[in-house]
């Protein structure tokens, strides 16, 4: 039973790693025909499916979210200020 179970775990762990490094072209395709297979199941709507797709052809980082950095939230008014670098930041002694 626990061989089972760490191998899903290892199983997930692939899939993770394997859908995070593809290219984001294969994953959109991919993203597409998983959201019209589950639609062909029936396990989810027309409307769903798209949400569905869009949902998992989203790539990590700057613009796959809306909860990160302001930068990236405005969807890339201020990427020229993220870009900038680090800020220096003065260190005062501390007493």
């Amino acid at each position: 039973m626990q061989e089972l179970i760490v191998t899903l775990i290892v199983a997930s762990a692939v899939l993770y790693l394997a859908w995070r490094w593809m290219p984001a072209s294969w994953r959109r395709a991919l993203a597409a025909k998983l959201a019209a297979g589950g639609q062909r199941a029936g396990l989810v709507n027309e409307e769903s499916a798209g949400k569905l797709a869009a949902s998992l052809a989203k790539s990590s980082g700057c613009g796959a979210c809306d909860s990160c950095s302001p930068a990236c939230a405005s969807g890339g008014a201020d990427k020229s200020k993220a870009q900038q670098g680090p800020t220096e930041v003065p260190l005062t002694r501390l007493r």
